[in-house]
């Protein structure tokens, strides 16, 4: 069972996107934890409960779809809103994103105005089914 409460993980390598992503979080109520890497984002889910993960696709030690796939194999990530957040923006992207297990997809750059409800939208889905 997912802990709604529980703080979304920030998992993107530009620190100032990782900065905005979490400040726009924290104004809507939301508590974040960031990672600015895949490895660093392993390591740190290994002890900490996250209620969903925000992933850049493009990151420097290991792509999205690849850590997708290893944090889909932990017991605890299994049903957890995985959310891409990518400058890959082709409706095709989106489509082969979901087929690899996100929950949710949201094109870079981001709308600030939107961003906190979006991913509000895709939790409520993944929550409510």
């Amino acid at each position: 069972m997912v802990n709604k409460d529980a703080p979304i993980a920030i998992v993107e390598d530009s620190p100032p996107i990782r900065k905005l992503f979490s400040t726009v979080l924290k104004k809507a109520g939301f508590n974040t934890i960031e990672f600015e890497n895949a490895s660093a984002a392993l390591e740190g889910l290994k002890n900490q409960e996250v209620s969903t993960i925000l992933l850049d696709i493009l990151l420097p030690d290991k792509n999205g779809t690849e850590l997708i796939e290893d944090l889909r194999s932990i017991k605890n990530y299994k049903d957890i809103p995985i959310i891409a957040v990518t400058g890959f923006a082709l409706s095709s992207d989106q489509q082969k994103f979901m087929k690899l297990g996100f929950d949710g997809f949201i094109a870079k750059p981001v709308n600030i105005a939107s961003f906190a409800s979006e991913i509000t939208d895709i939790r409520s889905n993944k929550f409510d089914n």
